[in-house]
């Protein structure tokens, strides 16, 4: 088998002696979506803190593009490629939707995103370039003709998109979604959906949680499955779902909810 894209593995992160997340490990190969599920409370979202910098594991080790790493920060991983969002929009509320856009391109730029008050032709004309990658960005999630528009105006499923088109911005191998459906509507996460199959044909990496469990299934290739920190199921979707740990644990509890 290939190199993985990213690799953890045997990752332990206890929060005043309760193991949040307890060896856990997964991979992802370059183009394939990952799903990341279980139960609220099960890890999952600590375990994507640990992969994505926000928390240092106690034990484990990672790796991404066949060389290791230590996710020091949001920011040194989001250098090495591998980009975010968050469950809680975490948007520049004031700032249009291009603007936004822009400032996930910052780590891009030689000038920052849009130059001092005084700008040199240089700056200039990279200011502009990044003008039109990031209206680039609005159209490929599908939110191009609100370029123009405050992030605060737009609907909560364009939020959503304009999330996912600034941390594209910056041009990452493996894309980390939290939650990206979620207090979407059943139309928007059909769009939701259609955006995340183009993503993987354009040849880009997904790790993705979500507690919409049929969104999961339909798109991703393998999904990890957590319960109090562990891993209780790994494989394909088909699998998963068959498996009477999940049943009881996740899957089940939804069905007679």
């Amino acid at each position: 088998m290939n190199t993985p894209l990213f690799s953890a593995t045997n990752l332990k992160k206890n929060f005043g002696g309760i193991a949040a997340v307890d060896d856990v490990s997964l991979s992802i190969q370059t183009g394939q979506v990952i799903g990341l599920i279980g139960p609220n409370g099960a890890g999952k979202t600590t375990c994507f803190n640990l992969i994505t910098g926000l928390y240092t594991p106690d034990v484990g080790l990672f790796a991404f593009k066949g060389k290791t790493y230590n996710p020091a920060s949001p920011h040194h991983v989001a250098q090495m490629g591998l980009a975010r969002t968050f469950q809680n929009i975490r948007l520049f509320k004031s700032m249009t939707a291009l603007e936004n856009v822009a400032v996930g391109m910052h780590s891009k730029t030689s000038q920052g995103v849009f130059g001092a008050v005084l700008r040199t032709p240089a700056q200039r004309r990279e200011e502009e370039q990044v003008r039109q990658r990031a209206l680039h960005w609005l159209h490929y999630v599908g939110i191009g003709a609100y370029s123009n528009h405050l992030a605060g105006q737009l609907s909560y499923g364009d939020q959503r998109r304009l999330e996912i088109a600034r941390a594209l911005a910056s041009e990452p191998a493996l894309l980390a979604l939290d939650e990206p459906a979620a207090g979407m509507n059943a139309t928007e996460k059909l769009k939701l959906r259609e955006l995340l199959l183009q993503i993987r044909q354009d040849g880009k990496s997904i790790l993705l949680i979500e507690h919409d469990v049929k969104l999961v299934m339909g798109i991703c290739d393998e999904v990890t499955v957590l319960d109090y920190g562990k891993i209780i199921a790994q494989g394909t979707p088909a699998q998963v779902q068959q498996s009477p740990a999940v049943i009881e644990a996740y899957l089940g509890g939804l069905h007679h909810a």
